[in-house]
């Protein structure tokens, strides 16, 4: 099962350390998923041999985003990435930054979109305490959630 709650993430995470596994985190809201997104995981599970999704709740997808985020709920979110043959776990959390994720997880990579600044990410901070690394990815021109939502609304109107 790709769906994890909170308290199965110790146990997949210590077996998959003991199994001698490179384990990739990323999180994000991934509302509205599009080929950035799954370029994006894909490239992230190349750089180890498990990729854990951190998949922000919907209630901080709207402190992040806005009272109209998300546009899907976080199950429904949660069901499409673990779909993803790239995806081995997804895990909710309802926190504004992934911080404790990272320090529960300890993975030996943190992967982030390269419109992202490592100086800025928290949980970069927390990775390089340990001796992980974090990555950045570079995104793919134009593909965005919030571009989609804007040019649906623009044929609304």
């Amino acid at each position: 099962m790709k769906f994890i709650d909170d308290k199965q993430i110790q146990n997949i995470v210590g077996q998959l350390k003991a199994e001698g596994k490179t384990i990739v985190f990323t999180n994000g809201c991934f509302d509205i998923l599009h080929a950035g997104h799954v370029r994006y995981l894909q490239a992230a599970r190349e750089l180890g041999d498990c990729l854990i999704v951190g998949l922000n709740s919907d209630s901080s997808v709207r402190a992040l985003k806005g009272p109209t985020r998300p546009i899907n709920n976080e199950d429904d979110r949660a069901e499409v990435l673990s779909a993803l043959s790239a995806v081995d776990y997804v895990v909710i959390f309802a926190d504004n930054t992934a911080e404790r994720l990272v320090t529960e997880i300890e993975p030996a990579f943190y992967v982030k979109g390269g419109d992202y600044n490592v100086k800025e990410l928290p949980e970069a901070q927390i990775v390089a305490k340990y001796g992980g690394k974090t990555v950045l990815i570079p995104e793919v021109v134009g593909k965005s959630s919030s571009n989609i939502i804007k040019k649906l609304r623009s044929i609304e109107s």
